[in-house]
Parts: structure tokens; sequence; C-alpha cells
């Protein structure tokens, strides 16, 4: 009952309500902000309401050191636990880690068709039947609309969910005015789901600046704990 608690409680519900459903196969979703708001810690928290309801996940990495991911996953994993006095705790940390896969790669050395087909010889010959990968720590302002467009098929010809985390850089302004990342605003036709997050006094807030063909902005009945980086 551990594991069902945990997806039951998990504020995600509310942020996949918040997207109508949240992503499904072949769909692309983006977190934006600029650098240090909090980006990983969400990615994270989708990733392990996944792994939660027994479902598998690979995280791709572009940042250069994979301890640093995987010490999200272990501190965000303890802050949802802490509080509920738990039993048997290690063994379902044990199975969620069964079922993710972290691969790490460097943007100057590897191709996106390479790392397509990685993900692809890992699901279907390797048998790991991914239900989302999770990309942090890409850059975005040197990919091009063609591997953005690869990526799209991809997902779709394996049956997965991407959420990618957005770095927020460049000349300003940083966002046009329906809040679209300039960074991105190339392709923001291919990703189905971008959310924004800013710091707003004690909170960090999440606006969802596209929803499929929603051009609206909707401001996400969600925040982002500044302490504890948690979805609240």
């Amino acid at each position: 009952m551990i594991k069902e608690e945990l997806v039951q409680r998990s504020p995600v519900r509310i942020f996949e309500k918040s997207i109508h459903g949240g992503l499904g196969p072949g769909e692309i979703g983006v977190i934006a902000s600029l650098s240090g708001i909090g980006k990983t810690s969400v990615l994270v928290q989708i990733a392990l309401d996944k792994l939660l309801q027994g479902k598998k996940v690979i995280h791709v990495s572009f940042t250069q050191h994979a301890d640093y991911v995987l010490s999200w996953y272990e501190d965000i994993f303890d802050e949802f636990t802490k509080k509920k006095n738990l039993d048997h705790v290690r063994d379902v940390k044990d199975e969620l880690v069964k079922n993710r896969v972290l691969l790490n790669f460097g943007q100057d050395g590897v191709t996106g068709s390479q790392i397509l087909q990685s993900l692809k010889a890992l699901i279907r010959d390797g048998g790991f039947t991914a239900d989302s990968i999770i990309v942090d720590g890409f850059d975005f302002t040197r990919t091009t609309r063609e591997r953005m467009e690869a990526v799209k098929a991809g997902a779709g010809e394996l049956g997965v969910s991407f959420w990618y985390s957005c770095n927020v850089k460049g000349p300003e302004p940083f966002y046009d005015r329906n809040n679209i990342p300039a960074v991105i605003k190339d392709y923001a036709d291919l990703l189905d789901v971008i959310i924004v997050m800013e710091p707003r006094g004690e909170h960090i807030e999440l606006t969802a600046s596209k929803d499929r063909d929603s051009g609206n902005l909707e401001h996400l009945a969600l925040k982002l704990d500044p302490k504890t980086l948690l979805i609240s």
C-alpha cells in the first residue's frame, strides 16, 4: 500500500489534471525557466510518480555529473516519504531503481540520431518498455528544428512521452507575448505542452504557456516550494 498511498497523494495528480491528463505516447513537454529555479526537481517528481505506478522511465542527462541526477532522486524520494512514517520504504526504493535507467551524454560528442538509436535499442532490443523519457540539461540553443522533428517522430514510433527541461537564456526578451521561451520558438509547434516556472515572492509559479492547441496562458493551481523544490 506504500506506493498506492504515495501515488494518490502526489501533487503530480493535480499537475496532470491541469494539462488534461499529462503527456500521452508520442507527446513532448517542456519545463522552462531561468537557471536554478527547479526544473530538474519537477522532472524528477514526474519520473518518480511514473515509477511509483510501476512504469519504466529512462532519464537522459546532458549534465557532466550523473551523481547530481541520482542525488535528486534520492532527496525527493526521501522528502516524499519522511513525513508519512511508512514501513518498507527501502524495499519500495529498490523496486523503483530497477525500473529506471539513467543515460548520460555530452551534446558535443553524440548526434541526435545516435541518442534515438540508443533509446530504440534499449526499449526494443533490451526489452525495457519505458513509458516516459526524461531529458535534463539539454541546451536548446544548440539544436535544430530537424532534430526536434526526429524526436517527435521517435516518440510516436516508440510510444513514449518526452519531458525536457529548458534553460531560458540569451538576449532579452526571454519570452514572446504568449510566454513561449524564445529559445524554443522556432519549433514550439512540435511541442505539446510548455510549462514556464517563475519566482513569485515566497513561491515559484507554474504557468501553462501551451497545452496542445490552446495558446492561452493558464496559471496552474500549483506552486513549487523554494526550500524543498517540491510541487505543492
